[in-house]
């Protein structure tokens, strides 16, 4: 069951290369089965499966008694590169979204060991800031972030944000190629959002949020 399903994980994969490559253009007929199996080398209950997936995908289109066609062009770039490519105010939007969710489950659901984690991130950046270390706010910064997502209990969202941080971390290079005067004005701000999350006040702590994140340019 495993390699079938690693099989047709592998020919839906060569199959939206082929699209995001060129190989099969939008609105053009793909090749028919015989042709694909014999081109991705697996057999027909495999090649239906990958079209019936990329189908319901949106990416391919059915048309019963005129075969099977391109419906959605897909990018090559991966989401961390198209994410390096946008612009602040959409990543910042993004990422307004995102620690909202995380900062609400983080005040309901944490432990004291994850409150002792963000109390010591939050020391690290104190200290960083007080001896003017740049590169050292940065990496608190995000450690202190990281391990409310991490209270927050869902690896999911704890997944999203970790990824997040090189974005995250390549906004701080540009919005601040010197100096810590961001990470020091907002300081207060998140010793707030540490005792919000501490005493479990879910509202608090979102608005907190927001406030740190409307003030991040």
């Amino acid at each position: 069951m495993d390699k079938k399903e690693t099989l047709g994980s592998r020919v839906i994969n060569q199959i939206r290369n082929d699209i995001a490559q060129g190989k099969f253009k939008l609105n053009e007929k793909i090749p028919a089965e015989p042709e694909l199996m014999q081109l991705y080398g697996v057999g027909r209950s495999t090649i239906r499966e990958a079209i019936k997936t990329l189908a319901t995908a949106g990416i391919l289109k059915v048309q019963q008694g005129s075969g099977t066609f391109v419906n959605s062009v897909i990018r090559e770039q991966t989401i961390e590169q198209r994410l390096k490519n946008a612009d602040f105010d959409q990543i910042n939007a993004v990422r307004i979204l995102l620690e909202g969710e995380i900062v609400r489950l983080a005040a309901q659901n944490r432990s004291e060991a994850h409150i002792a984690q963000i109390e010591q991130s939050l020391e690290k950046r104190k200290q960083a800031i007080q001896s003017e270390q740049r590169q050292a706010c940065v990496d608190a910064d995000i450690a202190f972030h990281l391990a409310i997502a991490q209270a927050s209990l869902n690896n999911v969202l704890a997944d999203l944000y970790e990824s997040f941080t090189l974005i995250i971390r390549d906004f701080f290079s540009k919005r601040e190629a010197q100096g810590i005067s961001h990470f020091a004005m907002s300081h207060h701000l998140h010793e707030q959002l540490f005792k919000a999350i501490k005493a479990q006040k879910v509202k608090q702590a979102e608005q907190l949020i927001q406030q740190i994140l409307n003030n991040n340019y």
